[in-house]
């Protein structure tokens, strides 16, 4: 169900070079269904393959940047044991594909522009970085419908804001602005609604101005206790390819040139 868009149209893709922007795109609300996590795993698999992208822009077509689950399918499947077992695999399938996004070599950067709730800001969760407006509305309600944050929120938020906040936020089903999760810590910048874009592009093409390939090996560095990795070790392994690099020798040339 796509209230009459096709499904690749639900998530757009642009790649501009060293930048990758994929825009929520099913109106009204962007509500995750199989279609629309089909298209964001296809988008994923575009950007596993594309070569010099250093950044993912996410952001939304739509008021809210995102949702949550449909709650129509959900509610058509509640009453079948059929059905459960349907939405409990459409969770898992939601789990899988929000994990391929989080690992992407490319920097993530989700920009919330509008709500954020449920099964939309654990998609936000599974980037790197979060810019919202101030006034966006960013939370976990599912304990309301008697749920819980299947999608991986109850293990990011935690790893993110901690086992305090979280339990505040997931346990009360509780929503805040934008402003308030920057002061909370659940996105790393909140701005106004008139500047949201352009400061999130701005962030964006700041970041292709990086090297992709110490981007890249900075985040599997930072990831690595995730996937149960000694973290020293990794930036050892990664100091001793990235000083192989042409592009890394030539800027450490041209920083002590400048330094001279």
């Amino acid at each position: 169900m796509l209230c009459g868009m096709s499904a690749p149209q639900a998530i757009a893709l642009a790649l501009d070079g060293p930048l990758a922007v994929a825009t929520l795109a099913r109106a009204p609300v962007n509500a995750i269904d199989e279609a629309w996590l089909a298209r964001l795993d296809r988008v994923l698999d575009a950007l596993e393959q594309a070569r010099g992208v250093a950044a993912l822009l996410v952001r939304s077509g739509e008021r809210a940047f995102c949702a949550g689950a449909d709650l129509a399918m959900m509610r058509s499947r509640f009453d079948s044991e059929q059905g459960r077992a349907r939405m409990v695999a459409f969770v898992r399938e939601i789990q899988r594909v929000y994990a391929r996004l989080e690992r992407l070599p490319q920097v993530t950067i989700a920009e919330i522009g509008g709500a954020a709730l449920g099964g939309g800001f654990e998609l936000a969760l599974a980037c790197d970085l979060r810019i919202a407006a101030n006034d966006a509305r960013l939370g976990l309600p599912e304990v309301r419908l008697g749920l819980v944050p299947g999608a991986g929120g109850t293990q990011r938020l935690t790893r993110i804001a901690g086992e305090a906040l979280a339990k505040r936020l997931i346990l009360g089903g509780e929503a805040v602005s934008g402003e308030q999760a920057a002061a909370l810590g659940l996105v790393q910048w909140a701005v106004p609604a008139g500047e949201l874009a352009a400061r999130a592009l701005a962030l964006a093409a700041e970041l292709t101005r990086i090297p992709a390939a110490a981007l890249a090996a900075c985040k599997r560095c930072i990831g690595a206790p995730q996937r149960g990795v000694d973290g020293y070790e990794a930036e050892v392994e990664a100091t001793a390819s990235l000083l192989g690099s042409a592009e890394t020798q030539r800027l450490v040339r041209e920083f002590l040139e400048k330094r001279r």
